[in-house]
């Protein structure tokens, strides 16, 4: 027997003096309710109402249980208030990676507090960030994947001290391929050894296996030096390099902007960053995105639309969370 469902029968049938009136009350058939009261009187071996009446009217039994019944509901209630009070006070933790924008997580954290969530960001690696999923200690997470797989990609380019050129022609951007990195012999010296490539600096956010692959061999296709693609030991020791001119750095557009590097887009796709927002199963053994999370962190990690016919991340998220992640 669900107690609280017959108590709350019990006690809407005294306070509107009728089974109709409390059924209409609690959004239940009145046979329904009718059946919780006898159920009731028989838990509690006797009768709560008089029905030889043509009014139903409480019993000296009924009237000596009422005050404990509704100290019953009234607890439950307070408990259901305490229990979504707690849900709301607990710090949903998000990871992220080291380079995202900080003004859009502010927005994030904003948002998520409007909907009653507290949410807090983490920095983390790639491997942090899915094995926090796993063991719990995130609710949400960036995870990397293979671009061509991602619910967001995000454009990885080439950060430089140079200024960017315009493509011949066009007023974007031209993209850069690696076979435009090799070193190319000076026509006054054909005989001389070719000038040492610039290092190609990889942030511990790209140093995932898919993507370490892939760059290995495109580097091999372009022709490059062994060697010319380097671990970065730290993002401001990269973008000091990369600024005095002695390195390029592969990184995402929003960040070079961010520390006025210039930077062109890498025309392999392939190359590029695969995100999917993945999230912890909650104690039921499911798992949920909201929409306008998803949406946020895009704006956060610099992703771009979806190719056409495929579903974008503001898929069938709200206006609100639209504006929000514009700013």
């Amino acid at each position: 027997m669900d107690l609280l469902a017959h108590l709350e029968a019990y006690v809407a049938t005294v306070d509107e003096n009728g089974f109709s009136r409390a059924a209409d009350r609690l959004g239940i058939a009145q046979p329904l309710l009718s059946r919780r009261i006898k159920t009731l009187e028989e838990h509690f071996g006797g009768l709560l109402f008089d029905r030889s009446r043509r009014q139903v009217t409480t019993t000296e039994f009924g009237v000596l249980l009422l005050p404990y019944a509704r100290d019953v509901l009234e607890r439950a209630e307070r408990l259901r208030q305490a229990a979504r009070a707690a849900r709301g006070a607990r710090v949903h933790t998000v990871g992220v990676p080291a380079d995202c924008d900080a003004g859009a997580l502010g927005r994030l954290i904003r948002s998520g507090a409007d909907r009653g969530f507290t949410l807090g960001v983490r920095e983390l690696p790639p491997a942090a960030r899915a094995s926090g999923l796993d063991d719990g200690s995130l609710r949400y997470a960036l995870v990397r994947v293979a671009p061509e797989n991602a619910r967001l990609r995000v454009p990885l380019g080439l950060a430089s001290s140079d200024t960017p050129r315009p493509a011949a022609g066009r007023g974007r951007p031209r993209t850069v391929h690696l076979e435009d990195l090799r070193p190319r012999r000076e026509a006054s010296d054909p005989v001389g050894e070719l000038p040492f490539a610039q290092p190609l600096l990889l942030m511990e956010e790209d140093q995932v296996p898919y993507l370490r692959d892939r760059l290995a061999r495109a580097v091999a296709r372009a022709g490059l030096p062994e060697g010319v693609v380097r671990p970065a030991d730290a993002a401001a020791s990269a973008l000091a390099e990369t600024l005095a001119g002695r390195a390029r750095l592969l990184c995402t557009e929003p960040f070079a902007r961010r520390h006025a590097a210039a930077w062109t887009p890498l025309a392999d796709a392939s190359l590029h960053r695969g995100y999917d927002v993945g999230a912890a199963r909650d104690g039921h053994g499911g798992t949920g995105t909201p929409g306008w999370l998803v949406t946020l962190l895009a704006a956060a990690v610099g992703a771009v639309p979806a190719p056409p016919g495929v579903p974008g991340p503001g898929a069938a998220v709200d206006a609100s969370a639209r504006l929000a992640a514009r700013g």
